[in-house]
Order: structure tokens, then sequence, then C-alpha cells
């Protein structure tokens, strides 16, 4: 069973690590850790779950992640496939205060930045130039070592506290509430969901991967997700068709088809409710964007 508790291997007394990581696919099961995360993606595409947000990344997506934030990367299905040879690459910088301790990290000078660290407990979409200078600073911080990473890394959390390029992602700031022995269970069923969301998926399904009476299940999946059961998979369908839009070309209908939805105008109701936008302006405003 993988502990829903990361643990991330470092020395008790290094405040910043650097982990730069390459597999066929992204670390896949919701979890969270006691450390902030910049997670830059230099290679690969797929879903995310931060908090109670779910969207779409691709490479040169960053994104700030606040301690003990529930946090999944789920690479697009074809990475699976070992057949495809693909590959997915990110640079992770781990952060934890506590080895500075408490007197440093009380510092007026750090202000700004705990103010940063403080948001990042909802999650931070990093966007505009901030991402672009943000995918170059993760690089270069890989082939720095010791106090000169650490100055680096406050360096860029200084930037980052000025610029006006984040998107707050969950709605609620997670505080450490789950039990490691949970993790089996939320994850199984996280699996099915994106597995299957091109099914007829029922509440009755779900639950029994659970193991669960249906009123029990959703009392559990809104605790560990801070969503409704159909929430969230309208959520995964509604990125998987925002995803075939862009990427696929295909018509709304055929999006909609794939997504899991046999209704139309049910399909647009969720697309506008999800996305602020009805799937014909969302297509007008990517071939726009395609000609700009």
């Amino acid at each position: 069973m993988k502990p829903l508790l990361y643990q991330i291997p470092k020395s008790i007394n290094e405040p910043v690590r650097v982990l730069k990581e390459c597999h066929p696919y992204f670390y896949d099961n919701l979890h969270f850790h006691s450390e902030y995360q910049i997670m830059t993606i230099l290679q690969g595409k797929g879903t995310y779950f931060i908090g109670d947000s779910f969207g779409n990344f691709n490479a040169g997506d960053s994104f700030i992640l606040g301690a003990n934030l529930p946090h999944f990367f789920r690479s697009s299905q074809e990475y699976y496939s070992s057949a495809n040879q693909l590959q997915s690459q990110n640079i992770s910088i781990l952060y934890s205060p506590e080895a500075l301790g408490e007197k440093f990290k009380d510092l007026s000078e750090l202000h700004p930045i705990n103010k940063l660290l403080e948001k990042s407990k909802n999650g931070l979409l990093v966007t505009g130039r901030a991402k672009e200078k943000l995918l170059k600073s993760s690089q270069k911080i890989t082939h720095k070592n010791g106090f000169e990473r650490l100055i680096y890394l406050f360096k860029m959390f200084d930037y980052l506290a000025k610029t006006d390029d984040l998107i707050t992602l969950s709605h609620v700031a997670y505080e450490n509430e789950m039990k490691l022995g949970d993790t089996e269970k939320i994850n199984k069923v996280i699996d099915f969901l994106i597995d299957n969301y091109s099914k007829d998926i029922t509440l009755a399904d779900a639950a029994d991967i659970a193991n669960l009476s249906v009123n029990a299940f959703c009392r559990y999946f809104k605790k560990h997700t801070r969503k409704t059961f159909s929430q969230f998979l309208n959520e995964i369908r509604i990125g998987n068709a925002c995803r075939q839009l862009v990427e696929e070309d295909v018509s709304v209908k055929e999006a909609a088809f794939k997504s899991g939805y046999y209704n139309i105008s049910y399909f647009n109701r969720q697309f506008k409710t999800i996305t602020g936008c009805t799937p014909s302006a969302y297509c007008k405003n990517i071939n726009f964007k395609h000609l700009t």
C-alpha cells in the first residue's frame, strides 16, 4: 500500500531539496507531504488534482504547493503504455522552513515570502511572464548546492511574492486531516474514475470499489476530495473534453461522447458550469489563439 503521507528522503538539517525526475508517468496517487513544493513540468501532460481543484497540465506549467496539501499529477493514458516510450519529466523544489528554525522564519524581511507560502496552502498555478521565468529558474537551481541553493530559492520566492501572475486553485486551505490508512481506498476510487470516465459509471459502482455503502461512500468521498462524487466525475469528463477539443480537433458532439456524455444538452450545461463558457465559445477561443 502506497502511503498517503509521502515521505521525501532528506537530511534532517536540509532546508532545500531539488529533485529532477524522469519516468514514463508521474506519481499518480493522491498524497501530501510536510514540505512546500514548486513543481515544474518539463515534459509530459495529463490531469492534476490539487486541494479541491481539477485541471489539465502540460509541459512548461509550474505549480506552488503548500505543506500538507493533497495532490496528484496523473499522466495522460498513452504514457502508461511501454510501447509508446514516452517520458514525463519534472523538477521539484522542496522547502522545509522548520530546518531553519522558528526565529529565522519570523524575520520581518521574510514577511512577503511567508504570505506567499500561506497562499500556497490553496495551491497556486504560475502564469504569464512568471511562468517563463520560473521554468528557467527551476532548471538553474539544479546546478546549485548548499547555501547557494538556499539563497537562490529565496530569490525565486521573493520574485513570486511580488508577481500578480499567480492563480489560486483550491477553494479551501488544507491542514493534515487525512489518516494513512485511507490511502488505498481513496486512490482505488480515483483510479477507477479516471480510467473509466467515458463509461456509464454509477454512484453504486464507485461505492463498491471502496467497499462501502452508498451513503457511507458519499460522506467518505466528500471528506477526502471536498467534492461530491458527481462533481468530481464531471470535472474529470469536462477536463478530458477540453483536451480533446484542443489536441484532437474533434467536434463538440464527439468530444462529449468520448467523455462519457450521451446527452448533448447536459454536456453543454456541465461544460459551462465548470469552464465558464460554452463548448462553441471554447472552440472559438482555441482557434483565435492558434491564429495569433
